[in-house]
């Protein structure tokens, strides 16, 4: 298997992963027992109150955060997937309008943004279908990937497979795709990263949008380097709320600039590298799979 795989020759497949899970969040307002743990002014409550402070947190991610990556996006001319909470969309129609009209890819990160590892085969069912149907209405096209919030079952492949999922990206092995085929319908392993995932600085406040910038490029440059042998993939996961901040922002600003001072990569949204990837080396047992 050789390093120029990728369309155009390209050494590394660079995947800007968007998450998109405002709205969607735990909150009482919406009946939930209590509020968010994930909040980066580390109040985790346990009782039934509204945590005005951290929805306002999570709004912020939608009112600026969002037009900011986008903006940036369009200049730099580059396609991202948003791994989006259905019901986030559902809610901010007009941010899935843009991501639609922008020609980026909206992956299914649950219908809302909860834990499904404690549903049973039918609850989880459901719930990739309610997510797979909300997102073909809000941005026009059904999604064809899938990220859990954190932790999945041991049933989420078969379900996603049955579903017609072609990708899933709970998993972290590798640095190129790779096939699930242990169901029927074999499933597209599209490994994602936690170590440059840009929530690295709120569970960890002392790392600095500068040592996350000099973490994503030495990553970068490694695996732009190995991919003259093999092929090579990149994943950022970015969070409106937390790179849509100014201080943070313009380093994921100057990480887009340090790649587009290399030419040989392609920055593309998953669903197209899981096809091409799909393209090149079937499942195995099927016609070309090895």
């Amino acid at each position: 298997m050789s390093g120029d795989i990728w369309p155009g020759g390209c050494r590394l497949a660079l995947s800007l992963v968007v998450n998109v899970e405002e709205g969607a969040e735990l909150t009482v307002a919406d009946g939930d027992r209590g509020p968010d743990p994930v909040d980066e002014l580390g109040v985790a409550l346990r009782r039934p109150v509204r945590n005005y402070g951290n929805e306002s947190n999570y709004r912020y991610g939608l009112a600026r955060g969002a037009p900011r990556i986008l903006d940036l996006l369009a200049r730099h001319g580059m396609s991202a997937t948003f791994a989006a909470a259905a019901l986030s969309l559902e809610r901010s129609p007009e941010l899935a309008r843009r991501i639609a009209a922008d020609g980026h890819e909206a992956c299914a990160h649950g219908w809302r943004w909860v834990h499904q590892h404690r549903m049973d085969e039918a609850e989880e069912r459901d719930f990739i279908t309610r997510a797979a149907r909300s997102i073909e209405e809000t941005v026009g096209e059904r999604p064809v990937g899938w990220l859990s919030r954190y932790l999945q079952t041991a049933n989420t492949r078969r379900l996603l497979g049955e579903a017609g999922f072609l990708y899933h990206m709970d998993d972290y092995s590798d640095d190129q795709p790779f096939w699930d085929t242990h169901s029927a319908a074999p499933i597209l392993i599209m490994p994602y990263a936690i170590d440059s995932n840009d929530m690295k600085m709120w569970v960890a406040p002392a790392y600095t949008p500068e040592q996350w910038y000099r973490y994503a490029v030495d990553s970068f440059d490694l695996l732009y380097r190995e991919g003259q042998r093999e092929p090579r993939m990149m994943s950022l996961g970015l969070h409106l709320r937390i790179i849509g901040r100014p201080g943070r922002f313009v380093w994921l600003e100057r990480f887009l600039e340090h790649v587009r001072r290399h030419k040989h990569v392609w920055v593309a949204r998953r669903a197209d590298i899981a096809r091409h990837w799909a393209g090149l080396y079937p499942p195995p047992g099927q016609a070309g799979g090895r």
